[in-house]
């Protein structure tokens, strides 16, 4: 039986890294509790489904509120370990957010995917979401 929990010890936090390695590379095990309590510091929030002691999707998202959107839920990273994709673990994930964002008062739920990840789209598309912007970036360092 899978289930679904919004991390908060180090321990937790540390029990993610490989699964979100497999999204965010650049990471390193050393930095990463450090760097997602930064982040929690700015309301970042992290969840996992696991099947038992086995962590199989993480997702670290935030509710926000801004001019364009309202209140909404940005999803910052969603990742289902590599070894266990297309066995529905990232879509009971993404239907978790859904219903914790319709919870919080969201009115919308957002996220920017690399568009690069052509698998990663054709589940977003299949979940509903629409593609309504261009996201810009500028490298300044």
């Amino acid at each position: 039986m899978s289930r679904i929990a919004i991390l908060d010890s180090d321990a937790e936090i540390a029990g993610c890294y490989s699964v979100m390695a497999q999204l965010r590379p650049h990471l390193t095990k050393a930095d990463f509790v450090p760097r997602i309590r930064r982040q929690m510091d700015q309301g970042y929030r992290l969840a996992a489904l696991y099947e038992g002691d086995s962590v199989k999707a993480v997702a670290g998202f935030r509710i926000l509120e801004n001019l364009y959107a309202g209140v909404h839920m940005y999803v910052d990273d969603l990742v289902a370990d590599e070894g266990n994709r297309s066995q529905g673990y990232g879509g009971v994930l993404f239907d978790w957010l859904v219903r914790h964002a319709k919870e919080n008062a969201c009115g919308q739920l957002h996220l920017d995917s690399g568009v690069q990840r052509f698998s990663a789209h054709r589940f977003y598309l299949a979940k509903r979401m629409q593609i309504v912007s261009h996201h810009f970036s500028l490298e300044l360092s």
